[in-house]
C-alpha cells in the first residue's frame, strides 16, 4: 500500500523502498520504520503534489546516489549490502512528472562511478520523454509561452560531471564505458546540459537517504509545493 501511494508522494519514497527490501524476513526494527512511515503520512494526509508550471522552464532532472549507503557492518558478508541507491526526479515547467528511488544492479567501485551510474540510469527516461515532449509540441500549435525543449541534468559530483562532459576513457573507468556511455552524443550536440549543482540544491536527495529534518523540508518544499 505504500508503495502505491509513491506515486503521488515522492517524499517517501526513499524509504518505502528500502523497508520493503526486508518484507520477506521482517524483523521489529523494520515494523518500527514501516509505523514511522504511516505516522508522516497520518499528519500529512490532506497534502499532495501542488503544480504550479513555469512557462520559462523545460525539462530538468536532478540526479543524486548514495555511495555504498545501506552498508551494515554486522551484514558484511552480504553483496547486496554494499549497493549503492540511485535517485533522480525529473520536471517539466517545473513540475514533477517521474521519480525514482532504488538500488543499483551492480557495485560501484568509488562515489564517483555510483553518481554516474546514477546519471545514465536518470537519462535513460530523460531521452525518451525530452522526445515525447517534441512530438506533443509538433503536433499541437502551443502558445509562444511554451518553455524550449531542451534537458539540464544537475550533478553534485565534480568527478562525475566531468566523466559525463568529456569524452575520454581513462584506466580506472574503461569498464564502465560501454554500458553507461550512451548519452554522450546527447551531450555532444547540446540537446541535454550537464550542470553542477551545490549538494543543499539538490532535490534527489530526498530520494537517495535519510535527511536532516530541515533538509528534508527544505527539499519537500521545492518538490511538492509544501
Amino acid at each position: 500500500m505504500l508503495s502505491y501511494l509513491c506515486g503521488t508522494r515522492p517524499d517517501i519514497c526513499m524509504p518505502t523502498h528500502q523497508t520493503s527490501k526486508f518484507s520477506n524476513n521482517p524483523n521489529a526494527t523494520y515494523f518500527n520504520a514501516v509505523k514511522r512511515i504511516v505516522k508522516y503520512l497520518l499528519g500529512t494526509k490532506d497534502k499532495g503534489l501542488i503544480l504550479t508550471p513555469d512557462f520559462t522552464k523545460g525539462i530538468e532532472c536532478f540526479v543524486d546516489a548514495d555511495f555504498a549507503g545501506p552498508f551494515d557492518k554486522t551484514c558484511s558478508e552480504d553483496p547486496e549490502n554494499v549497493l549503492s541507491r540511485t535517485g533522480y526526479i525529473i520536471k517539466y515547467m517545473k513540475c514533477p512528472i517521474l521519480w525514482v528511488s532504488k538500488i543499483q544492479s551492480e557495485i560501484a567501485l568509488s562515489t564517483t562511478e555510483s553518481e554516474y551510474i546514477a546519471l545514465s540510469t536518470a537519462l535513460r527516461d530523460v531521452i525518451p520523454i525530452k522526445g515525447l515532449i517534441e512530438e506533443i509540441n509538433k503536433a499541437y500549435n502551443l502558445k509562444s509561452g511554451t518553455p524550449i525543449i531542451k534537458c539540464t541534468l544537475f550533478e553534485d559530483n565534480n568527478g562525475a560531471l566531468e566523466l559525463a562532459n568529456t569524452p575520454k576513457i581513462r584506466p580506472r573507468t574503461k569498464h564502465i564505458a560501454v554500458k553507461y556511455h550512451h548519452f554522450r552524443l546527447h551531450v555532444q550536440d547540446r540537446s541535454i546540459k550537464i550542470k553542477a549543482i551545490n549538494t543543499t540544491q539538490q532535490q534527489a536527495d530526498i530520494l537517495t537517504k535519510p535527511l536532516p529534518l530541515r533538509a528534508f523540508i527544505y527539499i519537500r518544499k521545492l518538490i511538492m509545493g509544501w
